[in-house]
């Protein structure tokens, strides 16, 4: 009899992902038989897949899903109901459980990186992960600015009004080249600088080097243009590595009950590191 665990991300197109190797480094520290595919899925093949979702234990979730496959749940965690995002399920007994992990990674790969989530708060971009920056950001009490093009004003101001409508917290909007000074943590959530565009920054070298702290969500390349300012001027900083790694392990935690030490996943990012580098 088979007693392997069967685990999955669902997305559409996926192409490459960590999500494999990070899930079976951690299935290898915690001693258990379970595997992990990749399931492309198109949106309007997500409801005819119900029932091989549930076929599994758990599974990833990421675009263009993360919204879409709430209908499809019977249960929701607070900050997924809150951040009306899930990007982890667990099937248990034929039930599908919506949680959202990307908030646990982000705040676990700040804590241990010692960068402290507060203060006035700079947030480059209004979607996707920067929607849930910004509502973490809000719950630590910080004062948080967006930073956006200007053809994103009507998306990042609809932002703006839930985040007060459900926390109570208002934001600030500025234009990413015209951003300021002194923010005591940037938060970069836009693909600018992301490989092959490596050599593109979201901020001017003024906004950047006056900061107390920067958190770059890209972890390819290893080092933004964004980041290499802030490390040549001795500023904290942080890729999206290991927030990447630190988000499975909460999904594994949720799944299999298991835990993982600052040391183990400290390790499997170093062995991600390595193979990025070859």
């Amino acid at each position: 009899m088979n007693n392997e665990k069967s685990f999955a991300l669902i997305g559409y197109p996926l192409g490459h992902s960590l999500s494999p190797v990070i899930h079976s480094e951690l299935f290898k520290i915690a001693n258990l038989s379970a595997s992990y595919k990749l399931l492309e899925i198109e949106p309007k093949s997500l409801e005819s897949k119900a029932d091989e979702l549930k076929s599994l234990q758990g599974f990833n979730v990421t675009i263009p899903h993360k919204t879409n496959i709430i209908p499809f749940l019977e249960e929701l965690s607070d900050k997924a109901r809150l951040f009306g995002a899930v990007n982890t399920v667990d099937c248990k007994n034929g039930r599908l459980i919506g949680f959202n992990t990307d908030c646990i990674g982000f705040l676990r790969a700040l804590n241990a990186a010692g960068i402290e989530l507060g203060g006035r708060v700079l947030i480059c971009g209004c979607g996707g992960v920067s929607r849930m920056f910004a509502f973490e950001s809000a719950l630590a009490g910080g004062e948080t600015t967006f930073a956006i093009r200007e053809g994103s004003m009507q998306k990042c101001k609809a932002l703006c009004s839930e985040l007060e409508e459900k926390l109570g917290k208002k934001s600030n909007i500025v234009l990413l080249s015209d951003a300021g000074k002194g923010y005591d943590l940037i938060i970069n959530g836009t693909p600018v600088g992301m490989f092959p565009n490596v050599d593109e920054c979201p901020l001017s070298e003024e906004t950047i080097i006056s900061s107390g702290a920067v958190f770059d969500a890209i972890y390819n390349p290893e080092e933004t243009a964004l980041l290499k300012i802030a490390k040549r001027s001795g500023i904290k900083h942080l890729n999206g590595l290991s927030m990447l790694v630190w988000q499975a392990a909460a999904a594994e935690e949720i799944w299999n009950g298991v835990d993982f030490s600052e040391d183990e996943i400290n390790n499997i990012v170093d062995k991600l590191r390595v193979k990025s580098e070859k």
